[in-house]
């Protein structure tokens, strides 16, 4: 189990009900009836095959056991969690996230629904990289994952996801400059421009804005739009300046008889004014 499940499992039993339980683990069979063990029994019982087995979704018998024969209990309430955490780590992403909402639904209040909410934004954002093209399952998990920053501000949890969300916006901006090159290398420059200024304007913190400048001057300079490409270098230097992609804007701008200084009026002007002011980045 993980630093944060075992964090609150431990909460859960002692190290000397976990040892009794792992000293006759042998002789305990799968399908054996649990009607007489207490909940604190059967829960560690659970605990200690999440721990030991190879199979993740073998605790999850115990867990459930516990939920249907001690209904209302507190060892109920946990083992909703612990399910959750389970399906979770077995890769059952829709029912981990089910049963994740079904806690933080029964027990809004509870010690533990900063966990159960995070894994919530967990069975989002570990799929991201195998979305494709398909953003959807990022903008969920943004979603979930500022509700546990918002709402769990002082847990483990929200610093966790603070890092994640990052990641996950990035990868959005990531998603728009990919297709901005692709149209770029095409020669198709106002479909690349649109897509470099929704990084510029949407996704200004991420790592992608330095790259995304550069790219608006070379398209802006494919098209002859000298101020605009001006403008972009010119936001570029004051943010950027010891960014390699701010060496290769100010080749190509002095190659072009052009300087790195904002020229003209354009969306990019407004964006430098509000640069030089220190109102963004």
């Amino acid at each position: 189990m993980g630093g944060t499940g075992r964090k609150y499992a431990s909460l859960a039993v002692t190290g000397a009900l976990v040892l009794a339980l792992s000293a006759c683990s042998n002789n305990v069979g799968a399908d054996e009836p649990l009607d007489a063990f207490t909940a604190e029994e059967i829960f560690a019982r659970g605990e200690y095959v999440l721990e030991n087995s190879a199979r993740t979704d073998a605790s999850l018998r115990y867990f459930r056991e516990v939920e249907r024969l001690y209904p209302y209990t507190d060892w109920a309430r946990r083992s909703i969690v612990m399910q959750a955490y389970a399906l979770h780590r077995d890769q059952q992403y829709e029912e981990a996230r089910a049963t994740a909402q079904r806690f933080l639904d029964q027990y809004p209040g509870d010690p533990d629904a900063a966990w159960a909410a995070y894994i919530v934004a967990l069975t989002y954002y570990d799929q991201i990289e195998d979305v494709g093209r398909d953003q959807g399952l990022t903008f969920q998990a943004l979603t979930q994952l500022r509700y546990v920053i918002e709402q769990y501000p002082n847990t483990e949890y929200a610093r966790s996801a603070v890092l994640k969300f990052d990641l996950a916006f990035d990868r959005l901006a990531a998603k728009e400059m990919e297709i901005g090159r692709y149209y770029l290398a095409r020669g198709n420059y106002q479909s690349a421009i649109n897509r470099f200024r929704v990084v510029v304007e949407d996704y200004q913190t991420t790592s992608q804005t330095p790259e995304a400048l550069h790219r608006l001057v070379e398209a802006y300079l494919a098209l002859g739009l000298r101020g605009e490409a001006q403008t972009a270098g010119a936001i570029l230097g004051h943010n950027f300046r010891s960014n390699p992609f701010y060496e290769d804007s100010f080749r190509l701008l002095s190659s072009a008889g052009l300087t790195d200084e904002a020229s003209g009026e354009s969306w990019l002007s407004e964006i430098y004014r509000r640069t030089v002011r220190g109102e963004w980045i």
